[in-house]
């Protein structure tokens, strides 16, 4: 009988990896803390995931305030998924307050419930963009407040791991663009984008940016959980993303055969691009009109994040999906909010 507690529970990771708990790790019981309940998230999917599941039980909570909430049985696992990461789209501040001080409360909590194994899901951010390759054991040099506030993260939650060397086991994951059902981030609209043939390349093709299909991350997830619980490490830290990552025209090409569309998509140089992003997005936000053409997404497709899986190549990780086949399967499972018909 093994009992888990994901905070951020209800959001997108969150809510997959529950899935997985219960139908490949046989948890009895998972509870999900989180401020949003499935019925207020804008998602038919994720709202559908767990319809009269008796396994799971949401509780209302922010980890931004002091978790007073207490279970009634032992806690195997935490799982903190808790995040503000949507660049952009938040002030400096709120990624700080949000990751941080979450991070600051979840492990204090865990102190509090005694419990000896913890996920933390930090992000590439802190390694910052780079057209070189780079792998755990790269010096992460974030430029970014979200970037900054989970390296800050992952100090915290190694805090807490080497205050019991002996018993207490932390695994980080640091994901690239995590995409699949019911995401609606950057992938979503570069697939929408692409299709309504809105889609510009930014003057390069061949950026790349690190990516993993939500159903990969949760595999490998808890195989390396699975994995490192015998092994003496008290801390692991992983690289999550496909290898090798995707560039911006595999993406493309990868969107165009799984709908067998002819998709042509011009190349700009990105200095025009941003001047017209910048102007657009002034006289766009005096009527509060938001868009997706926005300064900072068109400059983030310019910059390369070539991070390499290290841990998982030397470690022998069998990848499940390939960029075509984790498409195929997201459009399988969520048509209505992957590939919108023209």
């Amino acid at each position: 009988m093994k009992t888990a507690i994901i905070f951020g529970g209800t959001g997108f990771i969150g809510s997959f990896f529950a899935r997985h708990l219960i139908e490949d790790l046989n948890y009895s019981k998972v509870f999900l803390y989180d401020y949003e309940s499935f019925s207020e998230k804008d998602s038919n999917y994720r709202i559908n995931m767990f319809n009269n599941d008796q396994d799971i039980e949401f509780i209302r909570g922010d980890v931004r305030e002091e978790i007073k909430w207490m279970p009634s049985q032992s806690i195997d696992l935490i799982a903190n998924f808790a995040a503000i990461h949507r660049e952009p789209g938040h002030e400096d501040f709120e990624y700080f307050e949000c990751n941080i001080l979450g991070a600051e409360n979840v492990c204090a909590w865990a102190e509090r419930v005694n419990c000896k194994h913890l996920i933390f899901s930090s992000s590439i951010a802190p390694y910052g963009p780079s057209e070189d390759p780079k792998d755990e054991d790269s010096i992460p040099v974030p430029i970014t407040p979200y970037g900054s506030s989970k390296l800050v993260a992952e100090n915290i939650h190694q805090t807490w791991q080497s205050k019991d060397t002996l018993t207490r086991k932390l695994v980080i994951i640091r994901p690239g663009v995590v995409f699949g059902p019911s995401e609606g981030g950057n992938v979503s609209r570069l697939i929408k984008a692409v299709l309504n043939r809105y889609f510009v390349y930014t003057g390069n093709k061949n950026t790349r940016k690190a990516g993993v299909y939500i159903k990969e991350l949760c595999n490998a997830l808890i195989w390396v959980f699975e994995s490192e619980k015998a092994k003496k490490d008290g801390v692991t830290i992983f690289n999550m993303t496909m290898n090798p990552g995707p560039s911006i025209r595999d993406y493309v090409e990868s969107i165009a055969r799984i709908e067998k569309k002819r998709v042509f998509v011009p190349n700009l140089p990105s200095t025009f691009l941003i001047i017209i992003a910048t102007i657009l997005d002034f006289f766009l936000s005096i009527f509060k009109i938001t868009h997706p053409f926005s300064p900072l997404r068109i400059r983030k497709l310019t910059r390369s994040n070539n991070i390499i899986p290290s841990y998982l190549i030397n470690n022998k990780y069998k990848y499940k999906y390939s960029l075509d086949s984790a498409l195929k399967d997201w459009k399988n499972e969520c048509p209505e909010s992957t590939m919108p018909k023209l």
